[in-house]
């Protein structure tokens, strides 16, 4: 969840209520975040603006389902990866998180198909690009 935000209190009480093994943290060390989106069931990014979404690039790359607003550049890097909702309408971000908490075969299917589009990113690709953009500025 990142730093603690004004409304913890009542996704705390809600979630208790609603009997949800959920746990709000701090920030993560970067060497404990593998292990924590490894066993997480699946990760709610409900973000209205990302540069690139290395988040939830992390989380398909530990076998973490994903449930994503689709802004910016979310759908770019999700494809067909993660369910989607728009971050303005809570009823269809309610929606999108029960199918996927509901749905087992769905986080399956999400947590593999997270896998396989992981593997598209890599430094070495992104390094490439980014001498083919130098080269064709230099010439």
């Amino acid at each position: 969840m990142g730093k603690k935000e004004r409304y913890l209190n009542a996704l705390a009480n809600l979630t208790k209520e609603l009997q949800l093994d959920t746990l709000f943290i701090d920030y993560v060390q970067d060497p404990d975040l593998p292990a924590l989106l490894s066993s997480a069931e699946f990760l709610v990014f409900p973000s209205f603006y990302e540069g690139f979404g290395l988040p939830v690039l992390e989380a398909m790359a530990c076998g973490c389902p994903v449930v994503s607003s689709n802004t910016s550049s979310m759908p770019e890097v999700l494809g067909d990866a993660a369910l989607f909702f728009d971050p303005y309408h809570v009823e269809e971000m309610s929606l999108a998180i029960r199918q996927m908490l509901e749905d087992e075969n769905l986080r399956n299917k999400s947590r593999q198909k997270g896998l396989e589009r992981a593997r598209l990113f890599t430094f070495e690709k992104t390094a490439s690009r980014i001498l083919d953009v130098f080269e064709s500025v230099l010439a």
